[in-house]
């Protein structure tokens, strides 16, 4: 059953990144209109396979529980986050807030400015207890954007989010999954957290060039240090 805007914002959780050919499950209406740029996969269309290679995608093993530091700091004051840093995959870039759309869906950053990424203003600030949510484009029309190597992640790795307070929160990845879109589990991601969790949020999965990316690749951190 479809959640109304109302309800989600009550919840703080924003319906799941989907493609706009997506736009049917069985006979539910689903949410696709802003975040398009997110998924469509334009620059994947205008070229061939050797020219135009999908983003990477994590493996297996990167999925599992263990492996990474289970050790959780203390939760922040509520702060709104500026940027978001992860030197593993060399990603440095200014954050802007998102809202959800009229029909529910994640709100996306604009599509021109591809090494911008977006957080959930509803929700969590990254690094008070609950879950905060960071989404960005995997690419566009031009090429990779923000999160392109997001899938090249490991357990273990660091995101470091800038603060408006003057503090970065540090967090530690626990895991990285792949999710199709008609089988996206919103509470498992977007649910609430008793302790200070992020979510970083883009497209991934298959890739169609008739439909574009057939799901959301979706990283689980923790707040593991503060500075």
């Amino acid at each position: 059953m479809r959640r109304s805007l109302r309800s989600l914002r009550s919840l703080k959780t924003p319906r799941p990144l989907r493609s706009l050919r997506s736009r049917r499950v069985g006979n539910t209406a689903i949410a696709a209109v802003t975040a398009v740029s997110l998924c469509s996969g334009v620059w994947l269309l205008l070229g061939d396979a050797d020219t135009h290679a999908p983003p990477p995608q994590p493996s297996a093993a990167e999925a599992r529980p263990g492996g990474a530091d289970t050790r959780s700091a203390p939760a922040l004051p509520p702060s709104p986050p500026d940027r978001v840093r992860i030197p593993s995959i060399h990603v440095d870039a200014p954050l802007t807030g998102l809202g959800l759309t009229e029909s529910g869906s994640l709100d996306a950053p604009p599509a021109e400015r591809k090494n911008l990424a977006g957080w959930y203003e509803a929700g969590a600030t990254p690094g008070e207890t609950g879950t905060a949510i960071v989404a960005g484009h995997v690419d566009d029309a031009d090429g990779p954007a923000v999160f392109y190597d997001l899938g090249a992640l490991k357990k273990g790795a660091v995101i470091e989010v800038d603060r408006r307070d003057g503090g970065v929160a540090v967090f530690t990845v626990d895991r990285i999954e792949v999710y199709e879109a008609r089988r996206f589990p919103d509470e498992k991601v977007y649910g609430a957290a008793r302790r200070p969790e992020l979510r970083v949020i883009t497209c991934g999965g298959g890739y169609s060039r008739a439909t574009g990316y057939q799901g959301n690749l979706v990283v689980f951190a923790h707040l593991t240090g503060s500075r």
